[in-house]
């Protein structure tokens, strides 16, 4: 039950950034009594020379000294329990005390998954799934996202898939929230332009529906505004530029406000139908996020619409917002959306998809076939992120939804008959 005027807000995580920022491990293992750390990371991440930097930067730190003792790179897309279950067998065998995690939202997820393993006993993951189930401090646990999007070095949730029963199990506890944040620039260097536009758009729904749906709270509000603000200032530039260190490190911190922002306020029927896409065609969750951002936005603008008219100022800036009529603005704020992913898409020779029908996969082949939308609206009905939507959806709103995100048109707004405490059309 959402309560007006109550509100529940948690940080409890350590945040360090800068160009630098690596060469801080050393101190913070040690402020936290560990001298053994475990890096956990995938192929992709090791093959790009990252965990070198890390290594290097432990090395040659001044100060307190700690030693790798183990490095795990086999952590796959789509984090998993058997792969959950081998990573704390080496942790344990090779006499680990910390963990440090070095990648995307999987990689986190994963070592959040181990950190329960080594922290509380046992091989049974799903023994600790759901709600409040992780009950006591775990292992000190540092973070290195290698992405701008994720937001999970400031979250208290990991989601590990069952694939013997095709599930994926939630873990929600306040003790596994990371003990450090790492935020470096040289971790996001090496990010292809399409991940870096895609993930810096999974923030951007994060800061905007935490914004605009129903758990919002003053102190979630002022993080995803900021988020909002540095991702629309330079998201584009980076993917025009790589080399780019300062609109990096922005896109960095921007992902992590979103992360502190959404983990505070929750999110709606982005990630609803977000995640359904993802289970059921495949789809990377940025490239969901994106494409689904403004039809969200559209879609609650009957319930939401004062408060998404309040995002064109970190978006487009305060001469636009101050020469854009009242009435007009949220309109203009997701016009503005929809623009930033057109210029993403041309900066990208087209691999930032704007809409469903553009997902291609690895074998040339659409990703998301039309005649699935239904599945995955039926999944989506599933989802618990529709109880933190500002407006109800059915599966017939679902589909409406879906169709138009895939075809990439507008949704008819007058055709959306719900509750009106927004904006009247």
């Amino acid at each position: 039950m959402i309560i007006p005027g109550y509100y529940e807000y948690c940080c409890r995580v350590k945040t360090i950034a800068g160009h630098k920022a690596l060469e801080k491990i050393p101190a913070e293992l040690s402020r936290m009594e560990a001298q053994k750390p475990m890096i956990i990371t995938d192929k992709g991440v090791a093959g790009a020379g990252l965990i070198k930097i890390v290594q290097s930067s432990i090395k040659s730190a001044k100060g307190p000294k700690a030693s790798v003792a183990a490095v795990y790179d086999n952590v796959p897309p789509d984090s998993e329990l058997t792969i959950v279950r081998e990573a704390a067998k080496i942790y344990r065998t090779k006499g680990c005390d910390a963990i440090i995690a070095v990648g995307g939202g999987s990689v986190l997820d994963t070592a959040k998954g181990v950190n329960i393993l080594v922290s509380l006993g046992g091989d049974e993951l799903m023994h600790y799934a759901g709600a409040g189930a992780v009950k006591q401090k775990l292992k000190p646990m540092i973070a290195v996202p290698t992405t701008s999007g994720t937001g999970s070095e400031m979250t208290l949730v990991a989601v590990i898939a069952d694939h013997s029963r095709s599930v994926k199990l939630p873990f929600v506890s306040y003790f596994l929230l990371p003990d450090v944040a790492i935020l470096d620039s040289r971790m996001t260097k090496t990010l292809p332009p399409v991940l870096t536009s895609s993930t810096a758009m999974d923030a951007m729904t994060h800061a905007c529906e935490a914004y605009t749906c129903m758990a919002k709270n003053p102190v979630s509000d002022v993080t995803a505004l900021e988020a909002i603000r540095l991702i629309a200032s330079n998201v584009l530039k980076v993917v025009k530029n790589p080399n780019d260190l300062e609109g990096r490190l922005a896109l960095a911190n921007a992902s992590t406000l979103a992360g502190m922002a959404f983990s505070n306020s929750m999110v709606g029927m982005v990630h609803m139908l977000g995640h359904a896409t993802g289970g059921v065609c495949g789809v990377p969750h940025g490239v969901c996020m994106s494409i689904l951002l403004p039809y969200g936005l559209e879609y609650n603008l009957h319930r939401s619409g004062v408060l998404t008219a309040e995002l064109l100022l970190p978006l487009a800036g305060p001469e636009v917002y101050a020469a854009t009529p009242k009435n007009v603005r949220a309109l203009k704020a997701i016009e503005h959306i929809r623009k930033l992913n057109d210029e993403l898409h041309h900066a990208t020779v087209g691999r930032h998809a704007r809409f469903l029908k553009e997902i291609i996969g690895r074998e040339g082949k659409p990703m998301v076939p039309k005649e699935k939308l239904p599945d995955i609206a039926r999944t989506a009905m599933r989802d618990a992120s529709q109880f933190y939507n500002p407006e109800d959806l059915d599966f017939n709103d679902c589909m409406m939804v879906l169709e138009n995100a895939w075809e990439g048109t507008p949704l008819n707004l007058k055709k959306i008959k719900k509750g009106a405490k927004g904006i009247k059309f």
